[in-house]
């Protein structure tokens, strides 16, 4: 997702700019003139910002209670299992300190 979002923001910037791919501006050119931040960057700071929104909530809360599930037998389809948020979480955490 990360990928497609990069993708459909760069084509957004390029078309504000009047570029097109075929003038081969490199991405890095186009956002120091539009002076617009990764949108990687700003969904990580949203899901960080997030994260110590919950992390601040009482543990009685249900949003603080859902952390805690576990669910077993659960049939998943084909392919690579699906990251759950407290692993996303958790690789972020070991990112930010490191």
């Amino acid at each position: 997702m990360r990928k497609k979002m990069g993708v459909a923001e760069m084509r957004m910037l390029r078309w504000m700019c009047g570029h097109t791919r075929l003038d081969k501006i490199r991405n890095e050119c186009i956002r120091d003139k539009t002076g617009v931040a990764p949108i990687a960057e700003k969904m990580r700071e949203a899901r960080l910002k997030w994260f110590g929104h919950v992390q601040r909530r009482p543990l009685e809360a249900p949003v603080r209670r859902c952390e805690s599930l576990v669910t077993r037998h659960v049939k998943r389809g084909r392919g690579r299992p699906i990251k759950t948020w407290n692993e996303t979480v958790k690789e972020r955490h070991d990112v930010i300190r490191h």
